[in-house]
């Protein structure tokens, strides 16, 4: 039973990478018919949807106590990083987005330590301050040799890292008990109306013209939400039900790398040093990852 659980969370941990890692792609090609705050809005309305449909007699068997904790893991994990990522996709270049992602874990250990009560060796800690170097390295190099993009948005990134570290500790030690699939149904569900009060209010419907770009981004969006949220957010809340919070963020030591094939397929231009930034960042996540 133990062997199966761990082929299954690497195969989780495998399949999602590829499904996130491909998101960035995905978000970059909606932002071309999209701006960012209707590409956040309708990224939760499709995915609740497609939630509601497929898994609505869960929402009945969540228990009230249960829905305080669901309340603040919609919030930090899917509400305010679909929003953010976004914005900063849409000034810096994706694969850059994805290596910047990869603080994820990082901040897990953080956070996991101050608020959560995990505890952390000398070794991850060292890992902790060579990400942090990497991440440094990597957003003030791409100023230098990308003055068109405004890299102030890699914040942006950062901070919503920082709210999917806050997320993952939350699954582990307060929903490990609720169904992986009822604690997606309700993250939307608590997020569908504010999402639609927002698009509205970006006048979409008015000012909507059916064009090719335009009806291109929303097929693009449909594909990010189902299989890029969606399913992606199951298999990930199960992920960190099967197996730890520095594992599970650990999915985010892999996405740069589908993430960057993609962007270079695309165009984007990824420069000698900001691979090697990329790689510090992937050392110091790895030594953080070592004793798992």
């Amino acid at each position: 039973m133990k062997t199966e659980q761990n082929n299954l969370k690497w195969t989780y941990l495998i399949v999602l990478s590829l499904i996130w890692g491909s998101s960035f792609i995905l978000m970059k090609k909606a932002l071309l018919g999209l701006t960012p705050i209707q590409v956040g809005a309708f990224r939760i309305i499709i995915t609740a949807i497609f939630l509601l449909i497929i898994g609505f007699k869960k929402l009945l068997k969540i228990k009230k106590k249960d829905w305080y904790y669901l309340t603040l893991n919609a919030l930090l994990g899917t509400f305010f990083p679909v929003f953010l990522f976004a914005y900063g996709i849409d000034k810096i270049d994706s694969s850059i987005a994805s290596i910047l992602n990869s603080f994820t874990p990082l901040n897990t250990l953080i956070f996991g330590a101050l608020f959560f009560g995990f505890s952390f060796s000398k070794r991850q800690a060292l890992g902790v301050f060579i990400g942090l170097v990497g991440t440094v390295m990597l957003i003030f190099k791409g100023a230098e040799l990308h003055p068109n993009q405004d890299y102030f948005y890699a914040v942006f990134i950062l901070i919503a890292s920082v709210g999917y570290a806050l997320n993952v500790n939350i699954l582990k030690k307060y929903l490990q008990d609720v169904d992986a699939v009822g604690i997606a149904v309700a993250n939307f569900v608590l997020l569908i109306i504010p999402a639609v009060i927002i698009l509205w209010n970006t006048h979409y419907f008015e000012t909507f013209k059916a064009t090719n770009t335009n009806i291109m981004a929303l097929v693009y969006m449909i594909v990010l939400s189902v299989f890029g949220t969606a399913i992606a957010k199951i298999m990930f809340n199960r992920l960190v039900q099967i197996s730890t919070p520095i594992f599970s963020s650990s999915v985010t030591y892999i996405i740069p790398i589908v993430a960057v094939t993609w962007g270079v397929l695309d165009g984007e231009k990824i420069l000698f040093t900001q691979f090697i930034s990329g790689f510090v960042i992937l050392f110091g996540v790895y030594l953080v990852n070592k004793s798992e």
